[in-house]
């Protein structure tokens, strides 16, 4: 049988918090960023940004950041504007979400930037 690896969290420690699949890999670097919104965008879904304070990081509430960008193809456009909300919430966690509007749920979920 295989081991497997714990990855321990606490809430004191906010740097160990783990927040989605995409957590337990490394950082996102800008390259890959595009490739997850290209395949978002392939999906025919549409995209919304939600941003919190690190500390209210595991409520099931963030807020949303503008509404989401129905019918958005074009992933400069979706890029631009994770860094608008990015320089109006120092600090906090931004989450890109994929809406998939056929079967009316979340298509996919990441966290594109990790506040201080």
């Amino acid at each position: 049988m295989s081991n497997i690896q714990d990855y321990p969290s606490r809430i004191g420690e906010r740097s160990s918090l783990k927040l989605g699949t995409f957590s337990y890999l490394t950082q996102m670097n800008s390259d890959r960023l595009r490739k997850q919104i290209d395949y978002l965008v392939r999906q025919n879904w549409d995209a919304a940004l939600e941003h919190v304070e690190p500390e209210r990081a595991g409520s099931n509430y963030w807020y949303l950041w503008k509404l989401p960008l129905f019918g958005e193809r074009n992933a400069d456009v979706i890029l631009d504007e994770i860094e608008a909300c990015k320089t109006a919430n120092p600090g906090h966690h931004v989450r890109l979400i994929g809406y998939d509007k056929l079967r009316q749920t979340q298509g996919t979920a990441m966290v594109v930037h990790r506040g201080d």
